[in-house]
């Protein structure tokens, strides 16, 4: 079964994550590609060190080149869809509590949105 990876949307049609990864510099952005293809292949499947659990269904992709960590939110959804919600590039050693409240308000807004 092969996953696929959706870019989330807001309402006024901004799409953090692709911004952001678009907006990476080059060789990070080639390896975020790289994870984002492993990430669709092994969907839930996928473990340390590329994915890690971070709450209420939420999780990391985990992207390091050279001495630059980025880490993009996602989560997945009924259909095999797996849709980035936003990302940053990790400067400390704990994951900011906002961009994961960042990242939980947009994945309550995708599943009010796109729910049955």
């Amino acid at each position: 079964m092969k996953w696929s990876v959706e870019y989330y949307e807001t309402k006024n049609g901004k799409m953090p994550a692709y911004e952001f990864i678009n907006n990476l510099p080059v060789k990070l952005r080639a390896k975020a590609f790289k994870e984002l293809e492993l990430l669709e292949e092994f969907g839930p499947m996928i473990k340390m060190p590329y994915s890690r659990h971070i709450k209420e269904g939420l999780h990391e992709l985990r992207i390091k080149h050279a001495s630059d960590i980025v880490r993009v939110f996602y989560f997945f959804f009924v259909g095999e869809k797996i849709i980035l919600t936003n990302g940053f590039i990790k400067k400390t050693q704990k994951t900011p509590k906002k961009e994961i409240e960042k990242a939980l308000q947009y994945k309550i807004d995708y599943e009010e949105r796109f729910s049955e």
